[in-house]
């Protein structure tokens, strides 16, 4: 089985633009590039405040028990409804996460088996 990894890292802005310039060039020579799944972050500090040890923690939860409702992994983190809520859309508004809405439920989907952190220098 193959292990689907999710790219988290600090990148500078300027680094993002020539990364992508690299990546443009690269297919208007008709090359074929293989799609990565990542976010990136301009410094470590907002980096820190986007996976705090209870986001990374609801992210093992979806990815282990694959709750069928946000509100089943409140239940299963022992935490308030409002805050998990909160953090399934700010970890889907990043792309960390899918939320897949059925009915009145909203249910949060992690397709990754592991985060590997990243850090431009």
């Amino acid at each position: 089985m193959k292990i689907k990894k999710i790219y988290i890292g600090i990148k500078s802005l300027d680094a993002s633009f020539k990364e992508a310039g690299g990546v443009f060039t690269q297919l208007a020579k008709g090359k074929k590039l293989k799609p990565k799944s990542a976010v990136y972050f301009s410094n470590l500090k907002e980096m820190r405040r986007a996976l705090t040890e209870r986001r990374l923690e609801l992210l093992k939860t979806i990815k282990d028990e694959r709750p069928s409702s946000v509100y089943e992994l409140s239940k299963l983190l022992n935490r308030d409804l409002k805050n998990v809520l909160q953090d399934v859309s700010y970890l889907n508004e990043l792309g960390i996460i899918e939320v897949t809405k059925t009915g009145d439920k909203k249910i949060p989907q992690f397709h990754y088996d592991k985060i590997s952190f990243e850090v431009a220098i």
